[in-house]
């Protein structure tokens, strides 16, 4: 009866095909970049941003866009370099025209020449070019104004050459020359002093592009790297505006984009992945007990609820606020509430480090996310109450404002709008998962038969209609069907079953009685005339049967959950009416070809489940308790032992997850219980009552 060899080879083959297409999808959407940019439509530069781009988390980095931008602009303003004015260059002018103008000195005084070859032979000389009116005005001045123009050209040229002159610029300093002679001359004489000086003016400075190279680098050198910093939610990109380099550097720093999967990146995620995929598994592997994971309804379920949780949560994960507000937790709430916490517990972990692995601010999601989850788990508890949901809230907001404090306050700058802005995320992220699982677990309860908790104890007050019907028709099977909830649901506690589901199949386990209650034994009147004595054994078998789909019937009637169905079908198997049956066999006399025993079989099925196991072997025991009366603790023992012994030896629980060890413990539990039930008890000896009249003394009066 070993719990893993009893699970059917196409369960199995389910549930590994299962696990490998929920991986795969698992990695997909962890790969896919639908929360890695969701804000950003424009991802190239140039693109117009459609929507304005926030800085989803506070970020500092040294930008290396906006430094280079920055060397570039200080190399561009350096100004070309040229090499002083050279002293040799002047000196070596100022002799030229020193020179040029002795040769005109000499043709001026050579009076061997007329006038016209001594105008001739200065327009033919090779440094100088005068104009035909400067010739005739040189010719015609005195000697001693003709030394104070050559004094005044020679000066006016070193003053000029002495500043730099570059060879761009040749044609300014050349037109400035007359700007330098002293105002003492006459315009004609400033006129000649410039004739003669230009021609000597040269360049005596020249472009170094090596004095401008090591500027330019020196300029570079001199821009520190320029430190970028974000604020959460601070703009980045306006709608409508352009984005440029240092934009999309910006993107990249944050995490907004990303320009390609990296096989680290695939490697990384693919790691994680299988992790969990071997985690999940080997725990429940590990507890065979846990029958939700052996129905393939339920595992479709877990699967999808467990895809679409994650890939909302990757759709919001770029945003500033809303990957905080996102009710992850709503999962394993709705998780607990279907299957029970250790189901809620062990998917929650996974589910919460996949939601926020390789984001951005992934350090503090993570936590955040596990914590609130497991804490709203632990608040919510069995789910039996609306008020363990608002607990459940309550504590999801505390305990993921406790990680945000932990792990994402001390590392970013807030106002008080932006600490509020976080409270009223973490509040809502609580809020919302407990509304969410409270509405989900009963749609998909409805929708999928199964049974909540919440459920099972609506169901069971004792004012419902169905089990007012039950007490008033039938209070000896009422009273029946309470005996073995309560010996059921201490098996179950003590076997690790679901206590509640046992209980409230038990008490609903013989609802068909109701119908016709006087046929049964624990509604007659004692000393009535018993119906089953003279009646023919086929016909009150059958009427013993008919309580099964008569409380099917009923059930469907009062739209019990389809899992109650289970116990009422399941609670006597495929037994027979062994009384009637023997009774039929006497009367044949012992002739088994003359009785089909078919027909005083129960419909079945056999029990499926370990809790409707345990309320056949309860209800057998109880009946059998209640008729023998056992008075020690090892005739309770030795009965319950033989009922056990006699399922198993129909083979009743062939089909159920119950193991040699669960027996053991339920052997214990029962007789435990029906040790409070079955004690003996004291006999008081009778004692006559006095008359009333002679008990009345009347006290003395004190004198």
């Amino acid at each position: 009866m070993s719990a893993r060899t009893s699970i059917p080879r196409s369960i199995r083959v389910f549930q590994y095909s299962l696990v490998a297409i929920v991986s795969v999808a698992s990695f997909a959407v962890l790969i896919a970049p639908l929360g890695l940019r969701p804000s950003i439509e424009a991802t190239d530069v140039g693109d117009v941003a459609q929507t304005t781009i926030q800085s989803p988390r506070d970020v500092e980095y040294v930008s290396e866009i906006r430094t280079e931008e920055a060397r570039k602009a200080a190399e561009s303003a350096v100004q070309p370099i040229y090499s002083p004015p050279d002293p040799a260059t002047t000196r070596q002018q100022i002799g030229r025209l020193q020179t040029s103008l002795q040769n005109i000195t000499s043709i001026r005084s050579n009076t061997d020449l007329n006038a016209l070859e001594k105008k001739t032979s200065l327009q033919e000389l090779s440094d100088v070019r005068l104009k035909t009116e400067t010739v005739d005005y040189l010719l015609g001045i005195t000697d001693s104004r003709w030394d104070s123009v050559q004094a005044e050209a020679v000066r006016v040229l070193e003053q000029v050459m002495r500043r730099a002159i570059y060879e761009e610029k040749l044609e300014s300093a050349q037109a400035g020359v007359s700007s330098s002679v002293s105002l003492t001359f006459n315009e004609q004489q400033s006129a000649l002093v410039a004739e003669l000086v230009v021609p000597f003016i040269v360049p005596n400075s020249f472009f170094s592009q090596e004095l401008t190279d090591a500027e330019k680098i020196s300029a570079r050198d001199s821009v520190e790297p320029i430190v970028q910093t974000y604020k959460a939610g601070e703009t980045i990109v306006p709608t409508g505006e352009i984005v440029t380099p240092a934009d999309m550097e910006a993107f990249e720093k944050l995490g907004m984009i990303r320009p390609g999967q990296r096989w680290e990146d695939l490697a990384a995620t693919a790691s994680l992945v299988l992790i969990f995929a071997a985690f999940v598994p080997m725990y429940f592997y590990r507890r065979p007990r846990s029958g939700v994971m052996n129905d393939p309804k339920n595992l479709l379920m877990i699967s999808v609820l467990f895809i679409v949780f994650l890939m909302g949560a990757r759709l919001l994960a770029g945003r500033t606020l809303a990957p905080y507000g996102y009710p992850i937790q709503a999962a394993a709430l709705l998780f607990a509430a279907l299957f029970g916490m250790e189901v809620g517990l062990v998917l929650a972990i996974p589910l919460s480090l996949l939601a926020a692995f390789g984001l951005p601010n992934s350090y503090d999601l993570m936590p955040y996310y596990m914590f609130s989850s497991l804490l709203g788990l632990l608040a919510l508890g069995p789910a039996r109450r609306f008020w363990g949901f608002v607990r459940a809230g309550i504590a999801i907001s505390l305990a993921g404002a406790g990680a945000l404090l932990a792990f994402r306050i001390p590392l970013i700058t807030l106002d008080w709008i932006g600490i509020l802005q976080y409270i009223g995320m973490v509040a809502f992220a609580g809020f919302s998962s407990a509304s969410i699982a409270l509405l989900l677990q009963f749609l998909l309860a409805q929708v999928l038969g199964l049974t909540t908790s919440l459920q099972l104890l609506d169901i069971s007050r004792p004012d419902l209609p169905l089990l007012q019907f039950f007490l008033r028709n039938a209070p000896g099977t009422y009273q029946h069907s309470l005996q073995v909830a309560n010996l059921a649901e201490q098996a179950a506690e003590k076997i690790g079953a679901d206590p509640l589901l046992t209980r409230v199949g038990a008490l609903f386990h013989d609802i068909g009685k109701a119908l016709n209650p006087n046929f049964f034994i624990e509604n007659q009147v004692a000393g009535n005339l018993n119906a089953h004595k003279d009646a023919d054994p086929e016909e009150v078998s059958a009427t013993i049967i008919r309580h099964v789909t008569d409380g099917v019937q009923l059930a469907k009637k009062h739209n019990l959950p389809r899992r109650l169905h289970d116990f009422i079908l399941e609670h006597h198997g495929t037994l027979i009416t062994n009384y009637q049956y023997t009774q039929a066999m006497e009367a044949a006399q012992g002739d088994i070809t003359k009785v089909d025993i078919e027909k005083f079989r129960y419909p079945g099925p056999r029990p499926a489940s370990r809790e409707t196991a345990l309320l056949m072997l309860a209800d057998a025991t109880e009946a059998r308790a209640r008729a023998e009366r056992p008075a020690s603790d090892d005739e309770l023992r030795a009965l319950v032992t033989s009922v056990i012994q006699t399922v198993q030896k129909h083979n009743q629980l062939d089909d159920t997850l119950l193991t040699l060890r669960d027996l053991k413990l339920i052997t214990e539990s029962f007789t435990t219980t029906l040790r409070g039930t079955y004690h003996p008890r004291i006999q008081y000896p009778k004692a006559a009552v006095p008359d009333q009249d002679t008990t009345i003394l009347t006290p003395k009066r004190e004198k």
